[in-house]
């Protein structure tokens, strides 16, 4: 139950709201508790001299008192549940930033099933706890405290005859708490489960089909929810004997009272209207009882739940702002490495080992080497995405460690490997949801990225509304919408990492033309596995095994008969290869 101490923050804005829903509770018990008062007292004066008036009077006061009672209960659901709506808001809003906070590397160890179970299954629990939970826990010790308060008021031996089985409670709620606790537990990790899988299998659904995998996904995904239910029936084997267990001891409650509070009308120490009262005491001093379990039950899921969302919020960005960031002018755009050595953190093998290089602002520099020599990973150094293992990664003559995230990053466009659209219209996929979109900035940004074309073939053109992850267009297209992306960005460092590999040589060669127009007075990365693609760059940095092993310009790299010749001869060879085999397709047919 410590978790839910992390939530008292939340409850903060709301105090005043929260003080008068709980006053509501209390006067609406008293409303409640003045019921069965009123009928003793009817009861009592059919002893005495009765009359039209002093029944219609006591009616009266009856359905009053229930009226009351009503209206208060009614505005307490309405404050108290609203309350908890809006700090289940609060809190998924504050999960939601935090996790947007975290570096990449959090998101290498954490599934995206587990997440949204977090965001989803443990938010809305933690919710009941907010709302219903304290109330009904409220409306408990409230009516408990002034119905055992008027039990005694009407005969305190018969109250203690009364009470003998409750004795038990206590204990019974404990263990019982304790169960439904590690139940509820088991029953969040196994739907994060279910969660991750439906997402990742839904989300690769035609690499599924294209493997004719369907069945044996099926059984997989029936074994998980399987699991999932034979831990939904543990808890409800254990839900279903709670409340049996507290209807048992408070109906052994009533049959003392039965027996013994009998006796003492017949023998005159209680009167019959007493007796009436103190059944109806007994019967709401029973329904608290009965409700303890469901407020316990759902105090457990909801320490369950927030312990696991807390385990999440301890999780401290790896990468942040410096306690004291500097403040700079103007960008230039200067990018200088200085013996950067990189791993990923939790592993031992270095992707990067003594890098030291410098692009000068303006000019266009290229990463070139074979699959897994760490161009990748080199630039994922510069707006931080990963911090270097070694060494330093200096922006303008600056740390990047001292420079405000906001303001590194706003500098640079990444347009990486892999082309990820949302699923949204064409046009804010491109403008990424900009307030004020730049129309002409933005059919610029199309033009040079050669997506054109493709406006021409959509049903609706720019506003048409992608797919998930942009599934309505082919590869090449998705990459030309990205790079249209990182180009309406208008910053001064651009990285390209190899982020036209689906797009067909041809048009390659056309938008790296209309970019070296874009690119000049900017600081431009190029990543690719066509050597061709990047000749003319400025500079070029050959990669081997995580190493620096070359640099140049590219006839001077050609000249040094190396690794960077080595890679241009393999490119050539294998193009040629290619369109040898075009052309025996070509002549078969």
């Amino acid at each position: 139950m410590k978790s839910l101490r992390t939530l008292l923050p939340y409850f903060r804005p709301y105090r005043r709201g929260i003080a008068v829903g709980l006053a509501l509770v209390l006067v609406g018990n008293v409303f409640t508790l003045l019921g069965p008062y009123l009928l003793k007292a009817a009861i009592d004066a059919l002893e005495g001299d009765l009359s039209l008036e002093v029944i219609q009077r006591y009616a009266v006061l009856i359905v009053l008192t229930a009226l009351l009672a009503g209206i208060c209960r009614y505005y307490m659901r309405e404050l108290l549940n609203g309350i908890s709506r809006r700090i289940e808001t609060d809190l998924r809003n504050d999960l939601f930033n935090h996790l947007l906070q975290l570096p990449a590397q959090f998101y290498d160890s954490w599934r995206t099933g587990d997440l949204m179970s977090r965001a989803t299954n443990d938010v809305l629990a933690v919710r009941m706890v907010a709302g219903p939970a304290i109330m009904y826990a409220v409306n408990t010790a409230t009516v408990s405290a002034l119905a055992l308060a008027l039990m005694i008021w009407i005969n305190p031996l018969l109250t203690l005859f009364a009470m003998i089985p409750l004795l038990v409670l206590p204990a019974a709620v404990f263990w019982f708490g304790r169960q439904i606790h590690d139940r509820f537990e088991r029953i969040q990790s196994q739907f994060a489960e279910l969660s991750n899988f439906s997402q990742e299998y839904l989300s690769s659904i035609r690499i599924v089909k294209a493997y004719t995998q369907e069945e044996a996904q099926v059984d997989r995904f029936a074994d998980l929810n399987d699991e999932y239910l034979q831990r939904n029936m543990s808890l409800a084997r254990v839900w279903g004997a709670f409340h049996p267990s507290l209807i048992l001891l408070t109906g052994l409650g009533a049959v003392i009272v039965l027996g013994f509070g009998g006796r003492l009308v017949m023998a005159g120490e209680i009167s019959l209207g007493d007796f009436v009262a103190f059944g109806f005491y007994l019967t709401l001093l029973s329904w608290p009882m009965i409700a303890l379990g469901w407020v316990t039950n759902l105090f457990q899921r909801g320490a369950a739940s927030m312990s696991r969302i807390n385990k999440l919020m301890s999780v401290s960005p790896a990468i942040a702002d410096a306690p004291s960031p500097l403040t700079t002018g103007s960008v230039r755009g200067r990018i200088e490495l200085k013996d950067v050595s990189f791993r990923y953190p939790g592993t031992d093998r270095w992707i990067l080992q003594d890098i030291s290089l410098v692009i000068e602002p303006g000019h266009t520099a290229a990463i070139v080497g074979q699959t897994g020599s760490g161009k990748s990973t080199l630039v994922r150094l510069l707006p931080r995405l990963y911090d270097a293992t070694e060494g330093t990664v200096l922006f303008d003559g600056v740390d990047v460690r001292r420079l405000p995230l906001g303001v590194l990053r706003d500098s640079i466009s990444v347009v990486p490997q892999e082309a990820f659209l949302f699923s949204m219209r064409l046009k804010r996929n491109v403008a990424f949801q900009a307030e004020d979109t730049d129309v002409d900035r933005l059919m610029k940004a199309i033009e040079i990225a050669h997506l054109t074309e493709t406006l021409a073939v959509l049903p609706e053109g720019l506003d048409t509304h992608l797919g998930e992850r942009g599934v309505n267009l082919s590869g090449g297209q998705k990459q030309r919408a990205t790079l249209a992306r990182a180009l309406y960005r208008d910053t001064p460092v651009l990285i390209l990492d190899d982020s036209l590999s689906a797009v067909d040589s041809v048009t390659e060669t056309a938008i790296l033309a209309e970019l070296r127009e874009y690119m000049r007075g900017r600081t431009s990365i190029l990543i690719s596995h066509r050597v061709s693609a990047v000749r003319d760059a400025d500079i070029i940095f050959v990669l081997e095994e995580g190493r620096l092993v070359e640099q140049g310009r590219h006839r001077e790299l050609l000249e040094l008969n190396g690794v960077y010749k080595r890679l241009l001869e393999r490119q050539l060879l294998s193009e040629a290869i290619e369109r040898d085999e075009v052309l025996v397709g070509r002549s078969a047919s």
